[in-house]
């Protein structure tokens, strides 16, 4: 038989492919952590939850009386605080599992 695959007779060994599955894997695991969507999510409504917090607190009388007499501001800012702070500790407290070693490979 002929090889067509157009190679050069070049041929990974096993220990090679191995090796590369192995580091793949790890980089996965840490680009699953840090892409962690409780992380962006509650980053995201900390951030946000800040600036709404803010501009309840600087909300003048009139602003409020347009909201019939609720800190509309106020109270959703401090509502997605909460909420982000929420999936922080969330993240904190039950954090993304490392992926199980390979059987067999060696470190």
């Amino acid at each position: 038989m002929t090889d067509d695959s157009g190679h050069s007779g070049f041929h990974y060994s096993e220990q090679d492919v191995q090796r590369e599955v192995t580091e793949l894997e790890g980089r996965s695991a840490t680009a699953a952590r840090i892409f962690d969507l409780r992380r962006i999510i509650g980053g995201l409504f900390v951030v946000y939850g800040i600036i709404v917090t803010i501009a309840g607190i600087t909300d003048s009388q009139a602003e409020i009386d347009k909201a019939q007499g609720i800190n509309i501001n106020l109270w959703t800012g401090i509502g997605m605080l909460l909420l982000g702070v929420f999936f922080l500790v969330w993240l904190k407290l039950r954090p993304t599992p490392p992926v199980p070693p390979v059987e067999g490979a060696e470190e």
